[in-house]
């Protein structure tokens, strides 16, 4: 996830990172990460106590049918928007660093639906790809970014998104230059340069002082998969509600 300071970490922790920002949102794949976080660990709160062997079996079986769920929708989601999101994958090529200076949006295809217009509007999902000026893609939602054959869950969006992404995606000017918002179902590159990106942090995979470029496709929120009443009462005996 394209996220400030600590949080751009790698594919599995940013997903962790995103069920924890939808969390606080109240959202039900959050609290599947939390439930399977304490399950993995094999540990339980301390103010609620352990749960029954047959409680934890019952978890098991509940979170094997709940993520079924979440599979499927992940599944549709990529049948519907991978044949187009893929053609975009030859957009990514090496770009001088050094001349990019200034945040730049080009429009590859605009959209059909609502505009973003605010930079911290967060009510929309996003498929991307993200790379360096040597052509290095650091993260991506296909599941193999150099042989795609399928999408991961999109990206539900966050304030904490590094401001370069939040200016690209909304309604904005740079220099002079103003762009539209990006409406549902469009599809944009965005440069950005360092400063409105990681800066002179080191990111690991993203160097210090590093311009970036995506491309993103942005669509609806996926529907909430509601939680089961009973996984709920076994999360919050878990303490995580």
């Amino acid at each position: 996830m394209i996220v400030n300071d600590e949080k751009k970490t790698s594919p599995k922790q940013r997903i962790i990172i995103v069920l924890i920002a939808i969390f606080m949102l109240v959202s039900t794949f959050a609290l599947y990460a939390g439930i399977v976080l304490q399950y993995q660990n094999g540990g339980s709160s301390s103010s609620t106590g352990a749960l029954t062997d047959e409680e934890q079996n019952e978890l098991a079986t509940l979170l094997t049918d709940y993520q079924a769920l979440v599979d499927k929708q992940t599944k549709e989601l990529s049948d519907k928007y991978f044949d187009t999101f893929k053609q975009y994958r030859n957009q990514v090529k090496s770009f001088n660093a050094a001349a990019t200076t200034n945040l730049a949006v080009k429009d590859l295809k605009v959209g059909s639906g609502r505009e973003i217009t605010e930079i911290d509007d967060v009510n929309y999902a996003a498929y991307y790809i993200g790379w360096l000026s040597d052509e290095t893609i650091f993260d991506s939602s296909f599941d193999d970014a150099e042989n795609p054959t399928s999408l991961i869950a999109p990206l539900q969006e966050s304030t904490d998104m590094i401001q370069g992404w939040k200016e690209g995606i909304a309604k904005g000017t740079e220099d002079g230059f103003i762009w539209d918002g990006m409406r549902i179902g469009g599809i944009r590159e965005i440069t950005i340069p360092s400063a409105l990106g990681y800066g002179s942090v080191d990111k690991g995979v993203i160097p210090p002082n590093s311009p970036l470029k995506f491309v993103v496709m942005i669509i609806e929120v996926p529907e909430e998969i509601p939680l089961p009443e009973r996984l709920e009462e076994l999360y919050h005996k878990l303490g995580y509600y």
